[in-house]
């Protein structure tokens, strides 16, 4: 999950709950297998050949579309409905997250650039595009 959290969070949202769920499904496919046990009882995963061509397969697949699913948008879609103060709250909270976001993954992609990583790089420009669209956004939308 931490290796996972590392690589995909800024641009892809998990729970814990779902990677936990899915890791058996996977092992009973034979797309991964179970490793040592490792500290604290954690149970470690590698992929299996059957599971690189699965994913292999995967990554030529055609994508779909976007689902864009912004709990802040929402809210503030609703904003007649919330009082000026909960309006200022959940507008700071937000502002405040995408701030902190967007220097974390500033720092993400000048390590992947550092470690030659040209296509992690591009997917977490991606995330920081989002977060300065956001913060921008949040600037635009009433305030209550």
């Amino acid at each position: 999950m931490a290796a996972a959290e590392r690589r995909l969070a800024p641009y892809w949202s998990m729970t814990r709950s779902q990677v936990y769920r899915e890791l058996p499904v996977l092992a009973e496919r034979g797309f991964v297998r179970l490793g040592k046990p490792g500290p604290r009882m954690s149970q470690p995963y590698a992929l299996t050949a059957a599971g690189k061509r699965t994913f292999s397969r995967w990554l030529a697949e055609d994508p779909g579309r976007d689902t864009i699913r912004n709990p802040i948008a929402l809210r503030i879609a609703f904003g007649n409905l919330h009082s000026p103060s909960q309006l200022k709250n959940l507008q700071a909270a937000a502002n405040e997250y995408h701030t902190d976001a967007l220097a974390r993954v500033r720092e993400q992609v000048k390590n992947a650039k550092k470690e030659g990583d040209t296509y992690d790089a591009s997917a977490l420009e991606f995330a920081v595009a989002y977060h300065r669209a956001a913060l921008s956004w949040l600037k635009s939308a009433p305030a209550g």
